[in-house]
């Protein structure tokens, strides 16, 4: 079976495609991490235990040449073999350290002439060495020279009367064992280390899939309701945060399911609100054109009646369209400073003929002048709903009561009347669209269920707040906050 061309560069970019995709995912990072977390501690313990193990064999070995140099300095001094050195058991003596150390060992004159040499090779010669110099001096040198793996003492002798330093003890003692040692222990710890490592890179592994697990099902529920898919929850117990991560989450689902559903009934009643002026002007208009030699009066009330439903239509239309420039989040405001009281009155004053129709008085207190920036259209859309709806939901002869007040960040607009009110559990909703508390009495003044998510909207924008409070039988009050000087968006 042979591969094309196309189809291997195809799989080869899929492979990297996937490679890509695990290097950059969570699992890989916990991997990482517990990598590191737990390989570079165990990498840094085993450089410093090798590091104390050569520290200890070095001492050992140092420990072990003083006491055998002193011996032998001290048996130099009692047999006065710097004066004479002829005597056999110090050279014996000389011998067997130098063979069981493995060791070259010298001694030095007080005039610097090597005259011992146990390598035989400077004998006679001269050793004016820093170290051999320093001894003289009184200061006896253990010094390690790890790159030649050797150990280098230099020590004084003085004569019999303690005072004056007669000779020098010079000794380089090998310690290649000590690097055979610990050459066995690296590869001894090499060995650890690599099985760790295979133990740590498996239980990473596993552990980071344990703990991604949660988000992993995250995942696939999403994809689901990527479909459309609402009615799945999701159960994780376990730890504390992946419980709140899928409360949360569920959470989520139930205001998405609840804004499809929103989204639904927003759209069946659009249909319903907009299909309902057009069915009734159809059949005023088949109505006009099913009947002959139709009296004027009747043709008048017919098309009187057409043009109703015409302007119910457009005033849907118009709801419709101002909710949609409320909704769009790069709406813009046309913010001035605004003497929000002379607003008030402009309206009221417009509004008052509704008001007299059912005898309704409506009150205005202002409690301090109020200048704010605002967008004065549309506040005069929030002012002009929440006072038609209460003048329009009230009882005969009632009141509406309005209110303005401000403090040195927000103004207040309280607007109260005498009306029916509305249910406590409906309380929530009438900002929704087209929501209303009584449908047959909404049809009987013409509203279309869209002026108080309109006002709702307005109101946000200004980046303030509107709140209803409402007893069955003894009014509602809607009360709204707005900042004095407008915030823009960060």
């Amino acid at each position: 079976m042979y591969i094309q061309s196309g189809e291997l560069v195809t799989i080869l970019k899929d492979k990297l495609r996937i490679i890509a995709k695990f290097l950059t995912s969570m699992r890989f990072t916990l991997v990482v991490i517990i990598f590191l977390v737990t390989f570079i501690p165990l990498w840094i313990g085993s450089i410093y235990l090798i590091n104390v193990a050569e520290n200890q064999l070095i001492n050992q070995k140092i420990e072990r040449l003083k006491n055998q140099t002193t011996m032998l300095k001290n048996h130099i001094i009692a047999e006065a073999y710097m004066d004479n050195p002829t005597s056999e058991s110090v050279e014996a003596e000389i011998d067997q350290l130098s063979n069981f150390f493995d060791s070259r060992v010298q001694i030095i004159d007080r005039n610097f002439r090597i005259i011992v040499d146990t390598y035989l090779m400077d004998e006679n010669k001269y050793n004016v060495s820093s170290k051999v110099i320093r001894s003289f001096k009184g200061e006896n040198t253990f010094e390690y020279d790890e790159e030649n793996q050797v150990i280098e003492a230099a020590i004084g002798m003085t004569g019999k009367d303690q005072e004056e330093i007669i000779g020098v003890v010079c000794i380089t003692f090998s310690t290649t064992d000590v690097g055979t040692v610990l050459d066995e222990i690296s590869d001894k710890q090499l060995v650890f280390e690599m099985l760790v490592l295979v133990i740590i890179t498996g239980l990473s592994l596993y552990f980071s899939s344990v703990f991604v697990r949660p988000f992993k099902k995250i995942e696939e529920s999403i994809e689901t309701i990527s479909q459309g898919d609402f009615e799945e929850k999701i159960s994780m117990k376990g730890y504390y945060e992946t419980e709140q991560i899928t409360e949360a989450f569920n959470g989520m689902i139930d205001k998405l399911k609840a804004l499809d559903d929103s989204r639904q009934e927003f759209v069946s009643n659009v249909s319903h609100e907009l299909k309902t002026p057009i069915t009734s002007i159809k059949v005023l208009a088949d109505s006009l054109l099913s009947q002959e030699n139709i009296p004027e009066e009747m043709y008048k009330e017919f098309l009187t009646d057409i043009v109703s439903e015409i302007d119910r239509e457009n005033a849907i239309i118009n709801d419709l369209l101002n909710l949609v420039k409320m909704d769009k989040s790069a709406a813009e405001l046309n913010v001035s400073k605004v003497n929000v009281k002379d607003t008030v009155e402009l309206i009221l004053k417009r509004l008052r003929p509704i008001a007299a129709e059912k005898n309704i008085e409506l009150v205005f207190e202002s409690f301090r002048p109020v200048i704010a920036e605002v967008d004065e259209v549309k506040l005069g859309i929030i002012i002009n709903n929440l006072v038609e709806n209460a003048i329009k939901y009230n009882v005969l002869d009632g009141w509406v009561h309005i209110s303005l007040n401000a403090d040195h960040k927000y103004f207040y607009l309280k607007v109260s009347d005498s009306g029916a009110g509305i249910p406590e559990e409906l309380q929530e909703k009438v900002f929704d669209r087209f929501f209303r508390v009584d449908k047959a009495r909404d049809r009987e003044t013409g509203g279309t269920g869209l002026g108080l998510a309109i006002t709702k909207g307005a109101v946000l924008m200004h980046r303030g707040s509107v709140k209803v409070y409402s007893k069955e039988e003894e009014g509602t009050t809607f009360t709204v906050r707005i900042p004095l000087y407008y915030i823009g968006q960060s």
